[in-house]
């Protein structure tokens, strides 16, 4: 065997077999290697140095909300349901607020619910409203929003449910994938966050941004995508949403309707379902199938129709399980608005008293404040008592 050659390269040899390509034949002419010593010097190369991070060292992260608890900056939430739930037209109404530096929910209509709600209560111990107890949310100034999609016309469908909703359109931005289609690995992802220092990024559907030879039920495929995209909204601190469609698993569980590979609910923080009532279906529920950063949220409402367009509810007494298999709310509705026209028949009644007799059928408060709020029963105060009575 021929003598090795060394290169010098930052006062560091290296055998000149690892520079086999600049070789007359591309394997050091006529000398063989020593295929022993080699593949020691490429294992050397491959496997990565040993690094402890002491946990004392670590600082605690203070996590923040675009929607608490639902919606956390800096990381990745999946919002999934059925064709046609409402899933888009309802984070088009988020991003709509986000581009005016408006609240998402209905804070006025709350904090009017609050005082009145004190002066009812008067000090007893009785539940609030469930409007009183709607996500925390803080105030903030205009911001960006990129929002891409791979199934409605952004022309036809996108801008005039933007305006509909009331939103800066100039905040809005898109990136023009009709060259070369947009995927989760593409470095035009950052490039557009960078640009416009967007603080929400939509995928709708996710299932459109995989890549032509992605399999989603493919952990090993998935999980790299998945990566990136934690680590673009880490590094960044927006909120990266992937809005998703369920499979049809039969089985109603959500746990069991999920996107493709478990790996797309492991690397979000938080995973929320859309799903129409099936006895209101006009009335559909965000509900919280998991949250890694807070407790989860209690299921929150909105009325969609042709009518009257978006309109937040409030909070809806469902599991995600029970919205999936189509049972529950819609009973329970119907349940607190036949007890209330019922108990309120033969004239007023006291609050408290209302309130005792659901509790005692079962009824929780939540359940007897939106019937309440739906069959517009009035609230009339006599001396330091409240009164719910029937509209006239």
């Amino acid at each position: 065997m021929a003598d090795s050659v060394y290169h010098e390269l930052n006062d560091t040899t290296i055998p000149e077999y690892l520079f086999i390509r600049d070789l007359p034949g591309g394997a050091g002419g006529d000398d063989e290697i020593n295929m022993n010593e080699k593949n020691k010097i490429e294992n050397c190369r491959t496997e990565p140095k040993l690094k402890l991070i002491n946990m004392d060292s670590v600082e605690v992260e203070q996590i923040e909300w675009l929607l608490y608890p639902f919606i956390p900056y800096g990381k990745v939430t999946i919002i999934q349901g059925d064709p046609g739930e409402g899933k888009t037209t309802m984070v088009l109404q988020i991003i709509a607020k986000l581009t005016r530096g408006e609240p998402i929910l209905p804070v006025t209509d709350t904090t009017k619910t609050k005082e009145k709600r004190s002066d009812e209560v008067n000090g007893e111990n009785v539940d609030l409203d469930p409007e009183d107890n709607m996500q925390e949310q803080s105030s903030v100034s205009p911001v960006n929003v990129i929002y891409q999609t791979a199934e409605d016309g952004l022309g036809d469908t996108i801008k005039p449910r933007l305006l509909a909703a009331g939103a800066d359109c100039s905040r809005v931005l898109v990136i023009d994938d009709s060259d070369q289609p947009l995927t989760m690995a593409d470095a035009r992802l950052e490039e557009a966050i960078v640009q416009t220092k967007a603080k929400m990024v939509v995928l709708d559907p996710i299932q459109g941004f995989l890549g032509a030879e992605v399999d989603m039920h493919r952990a090993n495929e998935i999980r790299p995508l998945m990566k990136r995209v934690a680590v673009l909204a880490e590094k960044y601190h927006c909120a990266v949403i992937l809005i998703g469609h369920m499979n049809k698993n039969s089985n109603g569980k959500s746990s069991y309707r999920g996107l493709g590979s478990i790996d797309f609910q492991a690397a979000a923080r938080s995973v929320l379902i859309v799903g129409r009532v099936k006895d209101e279906p006009e009335v559909r529920v965000v509900c919280h199938t998991k949250s890694s950063l807070a407790p989860e949220g209690t299921s929150i409402a909105f009325r969609l129709d042709k009518n009257n367009g978006f309109e937040w509810i409030g909070e809806y007494d469902i599991s995600a399980d029970e919205l999936l298999n189509g049972d529950g709310r819609g009973q329970k509705s119907q349940t607190a608005k036949k007890f209330l026209l019922e108990i309120l028949a033969n004239g007023g009644m006291t609050q408290k008293k209302i309130a005792e007799e659901a509790e005692a059928r079962g009824i929780k408060s939540k359940t007897l404040w939106n019937a309440k709020r739906e069959l517009e029963i009035d609230s009339v105060k006599r001396g330091k008592q409240w009164y719910w009575m029937l509209p006239e």
